[in-house]
C-alpha cells in the first residue's frame, strides 16, 4: 500500500522503514530529516488518490497545524491517520472536520517506543469502518502479530491510548518506589541482579522490569549517569481529568503523576512550609540551609 509519512522522528522513522521492509511504497516528510518530499503540497503530489497520510508529530500545536495543512490539501476520499498522542477529544473535532470536507480520519494509539521496529507497535485504531479497513495492511504491517485492533469510533484510539499511559505511570512508580526502599536497606542488594531474577517466574516481570534492568547494566545500580527527573508529555494529566469526569478513583495513576510533579523540584517549598509548621506547633528541629549554599546562591551574603 502506498502511504505518506510525517514525522521522521524516533517512532515516525522506524515506522517507515519497518513499512518499506515490507513492501509499502512509503513517501515522507519531516522538514529536519531527508525525506522523498520537500513540503506537504510534494508529498501530496506525490502520492496517487485516494491519498493516506499518516502523521507523527508531537502532540498539540504541531499538529494542529499540521491537521490543518492537510485538510486543505486532501482531496474528498483521502485519509489522515493521527498516529501520535493527540488528546481524543480533538480527535474526535478533527474527525467532524474532516468528514465535512469528504476526508476520513483515524485515530491511532500507538506503542512500542524505539524497539518498535524490530517487534513491531501496539496499535489502537479508532474511526470509521470504513477509513480503518482501507488503512488495514499498514496497520497488520506495523503491529506484531494480535498487536492490532480496532477500539471503536472516532476518538477510541487515543482514548485507549491515553488509559494505557496511565497505566505505565502507575507501573513505573510502584517499580520505583519498590526498588528505592531495596537499596536504602541495610542488606547491600545488587539491583542489577534482582531485577535480573525477577524477569523469570515472578509474578512482578514484565516488559518494564526488563528495561529496568538493561537501565542498570547500562548505568550500574545507582543509576549515576540518571538525573532524577521525570517529565510528562499530557497523557496521564487528561486520563485523570476524564476519570474525575466519570467518578472513577484513580489514586495510584494519580499519585504517580504527582510524584513525576515532585521529581521535578530543586527544592520543595510546600516541605518547607511542613517543616515550618512542625516547628511553629510542637518546637520540632528544623534544619537550616547551609550557609555556605546560601552565600552561592547570595552574592550579597
Amino acid at each position: 500500500m502506498q502511504l505518506g509519512m510525517i514525522g521522521l522522528g524516533r517512532m515516525g522513522g522506524n515506522m517507515a522503514k519497518r513499512l518499506a521492509e515490507d513492501g509499502h511504497d512509503v513517501r515522507t516528510f519531516d522538514p529536519k530529516v531527508e525525506s522523498t518530499a520537500s513540503s506537504l503540497a510534494e508529498l501530496r503530489d506525490q502520492l496517487e488518490r485516494p491519498r493516506a497520510f499518516w502523521t507523527m508529530v508531537p502532540a498539540g500545536a504541531i499538529t494542529e497545524a499540521t491537521f490543518r495543512e492537510l485538510l486543505e490539501l486532501a482531496a474528498p476520499g483521502d485519509t489522515i491517520v493521527d498516529g501520535g498522542n493527540s488528546n481524543f477529544r480533538d480527535s474526535q473535532r478533527r474527525h467532524e472536520e474532516a468528514a465535512a470536507r469528504g476526508v476520513h480520519f483515524v485515530d491511532v494509539g500507538v506503542s512500542g517506543g524505539i524497539w518498535g521496529l524490530e517487534v513491531g507497535y501496539c496499535l489502537m485504531a479508532g474511526g470509521d469502518d470504513e477509513a480503518v479497513t482501507r488503512i488495514e495492511p499498514i496497520l497488520t504491517t506495523l503491529a506484531p502479530d494480535d498487536g492490532y485492533a480496532h477500539v471503536g469510533p472516532s476518538g477510541a484510539g487515543h482514548f485507549v491510548k491515553m488509559v494505557h499511559n496511565g497505566i505505565e505511570y502507575g507501573l513505573m512508580q510502584a517499580y520505583a518506589e519498590g526498588f528505592e526502599v531495596m537499596r536504602r536497606s541495610e542488606f547491600g542488594l545488587d539491583l542489577h541482579e534482582i531485577s535480573g531474577i525477577w524477569r523469570y517466574g515472578s509474578v512482578v516481570r514484565s516488559w518494564l522490569l526488563e528495561l529496568l534492568h538493561a537501565a542498570f547494566e547500562q548505568d550500574g545500580s545507582d543509576l549515576e549517569g540518571i538525573r532524577g527527573y521525570v517529565d510528562d508529555s499530557g497523557e496521564g494529566r487528561w486520563t485523570i481529568a476524564e476519570a474525575i469526569a466519570e467518578d472513577v478513583p484513580v489514586p495510584v495513576i494519580t499519585a504517580a503523576l504527582f510524584a513525576r510533579f515532585a521529581s521535578r523540584q530543586e527544592e520543595s517549598f510546600a516541605a518547607k512550609v511542613n517543616a515550618a509548621l512542625r516547628n511553629q506547633f510542637g518546637g520540632h528541629a528544623v534544619r537550616a540551609v547551609e550557609h555556605a549554599k546560601a552565600q552561592e546562591s547570595d552574592p550579597r551574603a
